[in-house]
């Protein structure tokens, strides 16, 4: 009885402890937060929720809808225990940016490996939102995964905080994830029903030219795009102010390190007709370094304890499969290179021009052939 009472009063001194130490790392920062935690939330969802979304109807296409959307909420609730991983790692080095984290914990090289992630995701991120493709299981849970990935705002989005306990930044992060994964399943779902086995990399090239609505659809796409865009710049001239500028930029110097990131990201973007490959490097080599290894690696060098013991087991398991997932998901890139149709109209709308009236919906082309494909057989 003693030995249960002893042990809640440790978890209650220790729930305690975390939240005296996220307040006063809090006041040890140069201005303090004035977010709610409603529009913190909204601004986590805004982060996560990002143009790699059009790609995950292609991702229930190749793993089944079963296992699609498992996949889905398994790397969502990767990813709200990763995201929480990495603030409190933050607090026990007394560091509020990812970056930092890591250099105090790995020293100069670890610096130096997260801020080139940190640049290259963002970096990829912006030529990407063109074009989304890829394949194979395995790359499947890499374009899933991908679309979470927000690690690079979390310390933003907690100094923002008006009381940033471990108890409202846990509630920030389970609204944020959840209301992303629900988000992403119903339009996974969505798209996958409507076009089923042809299902495409960017949904949008399963709609045919002559559809307006889907052509307002892509306005609108374009238009969160442009929103978006600026947000994927800061990042990557932060990472570069960071690491070559001490975090100082003139004006003019602002203006040019924009300049080159925006003209180079262009300048790729205009040279390629498809960019199959992007959504799977920028997750093999990206992502899940960001999402899996560097915060696990972090809280379990910082934190008491053996590996795979009481509080370390989880962040030791995400550790080991983030390694596994990335050697794996590299392999694959190399072992199964992907072919692109990006430009080309799908079949059924040059059989929807011919041989059905045009205000016929692909869907009802779709079923059309598949009744006769079914007949058939």
């Amino acid at each position: 009885m003693e030995n249960h009472r002893s042990g809640k009063s440790s978890t209650v001194q220790q729930m305690e402890g975390d939240r005296n130490y996220l307040l006063s790392s809090h006041k040890d920062m140069e201005k303090s937060g004035t977010s709610s935690v409603s529009s913190a939330s909204f601004n986590f969802i805004n982060s996560i929720i990002g143009s790699g979304i059009i790609g995950l109807p292609y991702s229930l296409s190749q793993a089944g809808l079963p296992m699609g959307l498992l996949l889905l909420i398994l790397v969502a609730f990767i990813t709200d225990y990763s995201i929480i991983l990495l603030i409190r790692g933050g607090n026990l080095s007394g560091t509020h940016s990812y970056q930092s984290l890591v250099q105090s914990t790995f020293g100069q090289i670890g610096y130096l490996i997260v801020s080139a992630l940190q640049f290259l995701y963002p970096f990829i991120a912006m030529i990407s939102y063109n074009i989304i493709t890829g394949d194979t299981l395995t790359k499947v849970f890499m374009r899933i995964q991908g679309a979470f990935i927000c690690h690079h705002n979390s310390f933003m989005i907690y100094g923002s905080l008006q009381e940033p306990t471990l108890s409202s930044w846990s509630f920030v992060t389970h609204i944020s994830v959840g209301s992303a994964v629900l988000v992403s399943a119903v339009f996974a779902a969505a798209g996958y029903a409507t076009f089923t086995g042809y299902t495409q990399g960017d949904i949008f090239e399963n709609y045919c030219r002559n559809d307006n609505l889907a052509t307002f659809g892509r306005f609108c796409y374009g238009i969160s795009i442009i929103t978006t865009y600026p947000l994927e710049c800061f990042v990557t001239r932060e990472v570069v102010a960071n690491v070559f500028f001490k975090g100082e930029l003139s004006n003019t110097m602002h203006v040019i390190i924009t300049l080159v990131i925006v003209s180079a990201t262009t300048v790729i973007s205009l040279s390629y007709d498809c960019l199959g490959i992007v959504l799977e490097l920028n997750g093999v080599l990206s992502a899940i370094p960001l999402m899996f290894i560097f915060p696990a690696a972090c809280f379990l060098k910082l934190s008491d304890g053996r590996w795979f013991r009481g509080e370390n087991l989880i962040p030791s398991i995400i550790l080991v499969a983030g390694v596994c997932v990335m050697i794996i998901g590299l392999i694959m890139m190399v072992l199964f290179p992907q072919d692109c149709s990006h430009g080309a109209e799908m079949f059924y709308c040059s059989v929807s021009n011919t041989s059905v009236p045009s205000t016929t919906s692909p869907n009802s082309v779709l079923q059309l052939i598949n009744a006769t494909q079914n007949s058939v057989f």
